[in-house]
């Protein structure tokens, strides 16, 4: 509990045992009005306070306005029928007092999964000088410096490992409980925790672009985007609460002259004493209080989950979503060229290996890389003589003595070598050696672990079409699709060609269904604004994705799209829920309360019982 809750706590416990002191206590007159008043001010000074506070600033109907005028009705009218029962403004007052400490306690449970974030925030950076390591702001740093990591340490800005190894804790930006290592090379991202080695980073951003700054920046900035439901409480606030001060009034005055019109006792009391029951059964504050309270848990439980959602009206587009289109590189596939096999060749795998990577050391291209990575070793050029790169072929050189070509089928027929088709998927290196047949390696974009289970999990979750979109080649994006049970795939598209089948698939898409996808890469900005919801991969992803997106998945993970979505649906079935009970509970009181059938305990349960009840179900929205 925070100070001021603590405070609110013993003011609630005092004024509750002074009230229950008060009723065995034989007092009478000005003294027991002194006694209940003074009570009365201890547990309701701040709401009077409030009450003023909005008259004077033009916010003349609000809670705090209708409580006041009820409870000082209240003590008006036992003065007035000098019956000497203050116990019902006082307790009117105190229990609402329990409800608004109940509210700030459920509000700071759900403000620890953004506190826990925030605490991603380096302190500083250590630059070694001299010999000896230096701290400094984080913002002090340019780009290219390196920047000095021990055990214990958050990682204050992105950058690349540049000496040293370590296991680094993410869990505060992914959610995901497994360490994961680091080696020279690696790039590390800031707000990761290092828990082994010391690691020296280059740093690739400066500390305002770096991961730390982006989450922290989208998630401080989530609330200023409202749903729609939460603007249609605010909307319904300003136009309910006038509405029901105005039948109050009513309540008090039109029933006894239409009485005395009749020949009738006026009752003035009884009427009066209903108009004031009636304006604290009608204050709005379960509505109020719970909606952006849910939405708030929501958008907490997902950033605890990796998922940061950029604000509430995101989250309930996310719920509502029908279609999910997918890029294919870096997004359901790790976006990395490896080695996927071997085949037909009379040599050992790792020799015939050793000589693609030897005779493709001369290239930077990403094959080339793979073959490199595959070998394992370090590139021994002086092996390596007489390479020849022929475009759009391939490759010829000497290894060792030996005359090597590797590449595509156009090689093997411009050599005149007998090659045999492959029937794998991927990028196919034919191999010669010494003008023999040597076999094919296979290189493919690897899929990723859980991409699979994501497309099925997002089927079970309620999406009715998964879209594939690639700019790859068509056979290897059919293959992909039909291995992770993709619905419909289109493949060699330019980033147009992309927005174009998105409009399509917008038009197409059924109403109240909402469209999202899924993209990591900067040619995918333009397709994720046009879409009704990007989500970004945002670990590796690119900053242009990431600012064009409106949810961020920490850690590159399909798997999760399917997971914001039932935290969404979750997020608002709690929503209407609360709307629903609130408002059916809230007009059943108030209709027994104008017919003298409930007194003003009724009006208590409909105004702070309804209010506990709705922000116990508003904070079930902080776990999924």
């Amino acid at each position: 509990m925070t100070k001021k809750q603590k405070k609110m706590l013993a003011r609630i416990i005092i004024a509750f045992a002074a009230l229950a002191a008060l009723n065995f206590i034989p007092v009478t007159g000005i003294l027991r009005l002194a006694l209940y008043l003074a009570v009365y001010l201890l547990i309701g000074y701040d709401i009077l306070k409030k009450a003023g506070k909005g008259i004077l600033n033009g916010r003349v109907f609000d809670e705090n306005f209708l409580m006041a005028i009820a409870t000082v009705g209240a003590f008006a009218l036992a003065i007035y029928k000098k019956s000497g029962d203050y116990n019902e403004a006082i307790a009117v007052m105190l229990f609402y007092q329990v409800g608004e400490l109940f509210q700030s306690y459920a509000v700071g449970k759900s403000r620890k999964n953004i506190s826990a974030l925030m605490d991603i925030r380096p302190d500083y950076a250590n630059i070694e000088k001299d010999g000896s390591l230096v701290k400094v702001d984080p913002d002090e740093v340019d780009v290219g410096t390196v920047i000095v990591v021990q055990p214990g340490e958050k990682v204050p800005i992105d950058g690349v490992v540049v000496e040293g190894e370590s296991t680094l804790n993410t869990s505060a930006l992914t959610g995901e409980s497994l360490p994961r290592d680091a080696h020279m090379g690696d790039e590390v991202i800031s707000g990761c925790i290092n828990m082994t080695g010391v690691l020296k980073i280059r740093t690739t951003k400066a500390f305002g672009e770096s991961t730390v700054s982006k989450i922290l920046e989208l998630v401080e900035n989530s609330s200023s985007r409202k749903s729609r439901s939460e603007d249609f409480i605010a909307k319904f606030a300003r136009v309910y609460t006038p509405a029901v001060c105005g039948s109050a009034l009513a309540l008090a005055v039109l029933p006894p002259v239409v009485r005395l019109i009749m020949g009738l006792s006026a009752e003035w009391e009884i009427w009066l004493y209903r108009a004031l029951t009636f304006l604290v059964t009608s204050c709005p504050c379960a509505l109020v209080v719970s909606i952006p309270l849910t939405f708030f848990a929501g958008i907490g439980g997902a950033s605890r989950q990796g998922i940061l959602v950029k604000g509430s009206n995101y989250l309930e587009t996310l719920s509502r979503v029908r279609t999910v289109v997918f890029d294919k590189t870096g997004t359901l596939t790790r976006g990395v060229f490896e080695v996927s096999g071997v085949h037909h060749s009379p040599l050992e795998n790792e020799k015939l290996i050793e000589y693609a990577a030897l005779a493709e050391c001369a290239s930077s291209h990403p094959i080339s890389r793979s073959l490199q990575k595959a070998y394992g070793k370090p590139i021994d050029r002086s092996r390596v003589t007489d390479i020849e790169e022929i475009s759009g072929h391939g490759v010829t050189a000497t290894v060792d003595g030996v005359t090597v070509a590797a590449g595509n089928a156009k090689l093997m027929d411009k050599l005149g070598i007998a090659y045999q088709n492959c029937h794998s998927v991927g990028t196919i290196i034919h191999m010669a050696v010494n003008g023999e047949y040597a076999g094919h390696i296979v290189i493919s974009d690897i899929v990723k672990p859980h991409s699979k289970e994501a497309i099925d999990a997002l089927h079970k979750a309620g999406v009715t079409k998964t879209v594939m979109l690639t700019g790859d080649a068509k056979k290897v994006a059919e293959s992909v699709a039909a291995e992770l049970g993709v619905d419909e795939v289109h493949a060699e598209l330019l980033p147009g060609d992309k927005v174009n089948e998105v409009e399509k698939l917008l038009a197409a898409q059924g109403k109240g269904g909402k469209l999202a996808f899924v993209g990591d890469g900067i040619n995918d900005a333009p397709v994720l604004s046009r879409a009704d919801i990007g989500v970004a991969m945002g670990a590796m992803g690119s900053d242009a994705a990431i600012e064009a997106a409106d949810v961020v998945l920490m850690d590159d993970e399909p798997i999760n799209i399917a997971k914001a979505i039932r935290i969404s649906r979750k997020c608002l079935r709690i929503v209407y829920q609360n709307i629903a009970f609130a408002l059916a509970v809230k007009f059943l009181c108030l209709l027994l309360v104008a017919l003298g059938a409930a007194n003003m305990w009724a009006a208590i349960f409909a105004d702070v019982g309804v209010m506990v009840l709705a922000v116990l179900n508003a904070i079930r929205a902080l776990r999924e």
